[in-house]
């Protein structure tokens, strides 16, 4: 039985351009899906995040509309309950990535906050994907690859065929106008190969140990991908 680490943001809050604070944290069903899936396949699952703090679930990620109606909702808040791992992370700065078979960063707006330009977090991400572990990072979980770069400067995401929530989502979702940036803009500033779907429809994209997916509906294929790299 194999150990999965889950990276997940230590924020609950997102800075917006004009100062304003909004309430965020980990997206529910980014980590229980991934979550059901990995324990359902035998592995144990073992959470990190920036210093070691509990992290917060984004509170409307919760809401019936998000999870296909409240039996959906009461579904993912008892895998959530049930996640003991959540009350007791590692601290990131502290993780040895020689004790996992594979990594895994769901999303949520927290990452965008802190996992963006968490050094430690760059550092096991770069690791990671020169180590040829599974890598799967799911929505705005690849904000975290901001933060991975090399010696040289460049990110060590660079050529590397990606998803992740894109402008049109953040759009949709009615953040793009009061961001301080936008991800999928970002990603390929630093010079990701980025592949866009249809906004909200399930995507994910392999290249080599690289595993990442668009939105919340991609959560549960990016296990199925990320499981198949560990059979």
């Amino acid at each position: 039985m194999s150990k999965i680490l889950f990276v997940l943001t230590g924020a609950d809050h997102w800075t917006l351009a004009d100062g304003t604070l909004h309430p965020t944290g980990f997206w529910a069903e980014e980590a229980a899906a991934p979550y059901e899936a990995f324990k359902a396949a035998g592995h144990d699952v073992v959470v990190a995040t920036p210093g070691g703090v509990v992290p917060t679930v984004d509170k409307g990620s919760l809401a019936p509309d998000y999870n296909g109606g409240q039996e959906g909702a009461d579904k993912v808040a008892r895998t959530l309950a049930s996640m003991t791992e959540l009350q007791q992370p590692l601290k990131l700065s502290e993780v040895n990535l020689d004790d996992y078979a594979a990594v895994f960063y769901p999303g949520g707006h927290g990452p965008m906050e802190d996992l963006s330009a968490d050094a430690d977090s760059g550092r096991l991400l770069t690791l990671a994907l020169e180590s040829g572990k599974p890598l799967g990072v799911v929505c705005h979980g690849p904000a975290a690859l901001l933060a991975a770069t090399r010696e040289d400067g460049s990110n060590s995401f660079a050529g590397y065929r990606i998803s992740a929530f894109t402008n049109a989502e953040e759009t949709q979702a009615g953040l793009a106008d009061r961001a301080k940036w936008l991800l999928q803009d970002r990603l390929v500033e630093a010079g990701v190969d980025f592949q866009e779907g249809e906004p909200w429809a399930p995507k994910v994209v392999v290249d080599r140990n690289l595993v990442t997916g668009q939105n919340p509906a991609s959560s549960a294929p990016l296990a199925v991908e990320l499981l198949k790299k560990l059979a």
